[in-house]
């Protein structure tokens, strides 16, 4: 059997704007009682969470929080992986177990090998996919997306393959990256495709990363900063956290921002900042749009995996 077409995006879940990212809590050089501190933080503020059996030991911090208030356990956004619907299982049995979980809300597909081949090509994964739902796994997908990735989740969404199966699209969307080609924008922007934004604030503020030496992780990002921070500063938005949010959601499809912290007072911030509902300046959004259609075709589509 192969997908069938629909005539419109189903219904994505019903995200926190602001998604809590757990990448800091695998970190093991903070202390394991901070971290699970820290994500009952979030807990108690009832955002959605983001995680992965590949945040190093995330999910055991996690689980380590669920065990202190059962009530308060939030949904969750998982990463499963793999070049097969065999790889795929194993990989949701990975993250099950070490979170105690009988079942994942939203499973973030990362897929490879042929389950990309299929998902590009409406092929057998879409099935699978839907059986996957029916028996309770996992509720719901979301397809990932990178710029050396976006090939394919173009070819799927232009035929409309994915609709009824996968809500949404997830990539880094922030005022520096936009981790979806150009081609693959517009069919989202024109089919209004949700979608969940990641790295909120692109790592540090405009600043940091245009003036600190090493802040930026790849020269590129300083460059952008360099391009970028004219903008913010002309843009009146006082925090950089505020602007990086009111930009993902100048885009009406945009459905949640991810960003990942171990600071109480940074998730503060995030969670302040997720109740503007305000847009960018019209000519601000515009000017970022435009910067970000020129960096994808200069360096995004060109980009080797795992480079930016």
């Amino acid at each position: 059997m192969t997908s069938q077409t629909a005539s419109a995006p189903a219904t994505p879940p019903a995200f926190s704007r602001y998604i809590y990212g757990t990448t800091r809590l695998g970190d093991g050089r903070l202390p394991f009682a901070e971290r699970v501190k820290m994500a009952r933080a979030a807990m108690d503020a009832g955002v959605w969470f983001h995680t992965s059996h590949q945040y190093g030991d995330a999910l055991q911090v996690l689980r380590a929080a669920f065990a202190e208030d059962r009530a308060h356990v939030p949904k969750l956004i998982v990463k499963i992986a793999g070049d097969t619907i065999a790889d795929l299982r194993a990989t949701i049995r990975c993250n099950l177990a070490p979170l105690g979980l009988e079942r994942l809300d939203v499973g973030q597909l990362c897929l490879g090998g042929q389950l990309a081949e299929e998902f590009r090509t409406g092929g057998r994964v879409y099935d699978e996919l839907r059986q996957l739902r029916a028996e309770g796994r996992v509720g719901g997908f979301i397809g990932e997306v990178f710029p050396w990735t976006s090939a394919a989740p173009l070819e799927a969404w232009r035929a409309g393959h994915p609709v009824g199966v996968v809500d949404a699209c997830i990539f880094y969307l922030n005022p520096l990256q936009r981790f979806a080609g150009n081609a693959l924008w517009d069919v989202i922007v024109e089919r209004q495709i949700p979608v969940i934004a990641m790295r909120t604030v692109c790592g540090a503020p405009v600043h940091t990363l245009r003036d600190v030496p090493g802040a930026a992780w790849k020269d590129y990002l300083q460059k952008r900063a360099v391009e970028v921070a004219p903008v913010y500063e002309r843009s009146g938005v006082r925090h950089w956290t505020e602007f990086c949010m009111r930009f993902a959601f100048g885009f009406p499809f945009v459905r949640a921002t991810v960003g990942s912290t171990s600071r109480p007072d940074n998730l503060r911030e995030f969670l302040a900042a997720a109740r503007e509902s305000r847009p960018l300046p019209a000519d601000v959004q515009a000017e970022l749009v435009a910067l970000q259609r020129r960096w994808s075709d200069e360096t995004d589509v060109h980009a080797e995996p795992w480079t930016m």
